[in-house]
């Protein structure tokens, strides 16, 4: 017998649990379907970003990093460590635990918001007068029916040609996050952010990474001058980066995995490492949704086809998040999910692509928003550029880590801010202040005259606010 909804969810990541309870909110009745598992078969959430991206990776980040401070920067808080060991296991199932709370945690929104769940693959069978019949296929097969279908069922990751992954030898996101013991020899296919972040924590532990980056330039998509600030602080630390290196083939022995490529001068290179991380990108999930069998359309790359308002080719039926267009970001799921449960409901969900954060959780980390200085350039934008270093910052001073800048770029006449970059402690928590500002379109001489606190780490960003009109005064 056919369970009817308002809106009927297919995934539950960030953008679809958070559409769930927004839709629900706005008094639809509404389920939200999702397959993910846990090691006992439970439901587990929360898609990619809960499991096996944005929350396990942060966990390792932090452990790691407390391990390479124990190890080398204690010494100088006159903190003295004798006899330092590394518990993996501890610290997987540290990561492993976190990652539970999440997944509960949703379960426990579902339940206070009133979301009807299913733990299983959602799937279209059909358009009816009532909407869209929606099988579910868990431990046990049931057919639902919503008026309004939310497709929200993310991105896997891309795999090399004729290299498929292991997740033994050859790791994807998944399995660079469940290594059981420190590889001596890690390699990593792709400088992009799942690249960096877990080249950077096997690092910390004890690996020797290289990474092996396709593209001529280091972080292309991050403004040039905080590019190449983060790339002289990831060599210094001992990330071994290649650029511009052409991948061939790639074979896995017993217990190794063999990398033959091109480096950026033209010559042949070969690398056997114990490991390979690959991380070159992510492809849409349509995977078993029957998009065909409703004529459901997708774009030529696989995505589902949107407007700019979410819309699909089908009438009520909806995508947001990675299975669509624009940035392979959480948040920018989020929004979306909002944006679509309210636009059902009569409202002007808005989400502005432009104020979107960027964060890569390396050490240091390096945050964004808005253009960069390449862009205005090539876009012909008179601009102007202020930046400060956390080397003249004194919190920065007293946390014992003063690597990097902060960067505002402002319109040359306006002094609207255009973009603000930062590569430096705490940049994640740092950057949100310039999405407020540039939401309320705010000038650069409006963070310049707003007291901050000191000591801390946000007088950065002030003066290099202040550094736009070339008046900072603590550098």
């Amino acid at each position: 017998m056919s369970k009817n909804f308002d809106v009927v969810v297919i995934g539950g990541g960030p953008g679809g649990y958070i559409a769930a309870i927004r839709a629900a909110q706005l008094g639809f009745s509404t389920a939200c379907i999702d397959e993910w598992k846990n090691a006992k078969n439970g439901p587990a959430p929360g898609g990619t970003c809960t499991n096996v991206g944005c929350i396990p990776s942060k966990a390792l980040l932090q452990s790691s990093e407390h391990f390479e401070h124990a190890g080398h920067s204690f010494a100088d808080h006159g903190i003295e460590v004798k006899g330092l060991g590394l518990n993996l296991g501890q610290m997987l199932a540290r990561k492993d635990t976190i990652v539970k709370q999440n997944n509960d945690g949703i379960l426990f929104l579902f339940k206070k918001n009133k979301v009807t769940f299913f733990h299983g693959r959602g799937s279209f069978v059909k358009a009816g007068a009532d909407g869209y019949e929606i099988k579910v296929a868990g431990a046990t097969e049931e057919s639902i029916t919503g008026k309004h279908i939310i497709v929200a069922t993310g991105s896997n990751a891309r795999a090399l040609p004729n290299a498929a992954f292991d997740e033994k030898l050859i790791l994807s996101n998944s399995g660079a996050l469940a290594i059981d013991a420190v590889p001596k020899k890690l390699g990593v296919i792709g400088a992009g952010v799942i690249g960096l972040e877990m080249g950077s924590v096997w690092r910390r532990l004890g690996a020797e990474v290289t990474v092996l980056e396709a593209l001529p330039t280091f972080l292309g998509a991050v403004d040039e001058q905080i590019a190449k600030e983060a790339n002289k602080l990831f060599t210094k630390q001992g990330l071994a980066v290649s650029l511009g290196v052409q991948i061939g083939a790639v074979t896995t022995g017993k217990k190794d995995v063999t990398v033959e490529y091109t480096d950026n001068k033209g010559a042949a290179q070969k690398a056997v490492f114990d490991k390979l991380i690959v991380s070159i990108g992510r492809v849409p999930n349509t995977i078993g949704l029957n998009a065909e069998g409703v004529g459901l359309k997708l774009d030529e790359r696989g995505f589902v086809a949107v407007d700019g308002d979410c819309k699909t080719s089908l009438p009520n039926v909806w995508a947001v998040g990675d299975v669509v267009r624009g940035p392979m970001l959480a948040h920018k799921a989020e929004e979306e999910g909002v944006a679509v449960a309210e636009r059902i409901a009569g409202q002007h969900g808005h989400v502005n692509f432009n104020t979107i954060p960027w964060v890569i959780y390396t050490s240091p980390e390096i945050a964004w928003v808005g253009k960069t200085e390449q862009q205005l350039k090539a876009e012909g934008v008179a601009y102007k550029a202020g930046t400060f270093p956390f080397m003249a910052n004194g919190r920065a001073r007293a946390l014992g880590d003063t690597s990097g800048m902060v960067k505002f770029l402002a319109d040359a006449k306006s002094d609207e801010i255009l973009g603000v970059h930062i590569v430096g402690p705490m940049a994640s928590e740092l950057i949100s202040e310039a999405v407020v500002a540039m939401e309320f379109r705010a000038s650069a001489e409006d963070i310049a005259r707003i007291c901050h606190a000191h000591p801390s780490l946000s007088e950065a960003t002030k003066e290099a606010a202040l550094a736009v009109d070339k008046r900072s005064l603590n550098f």
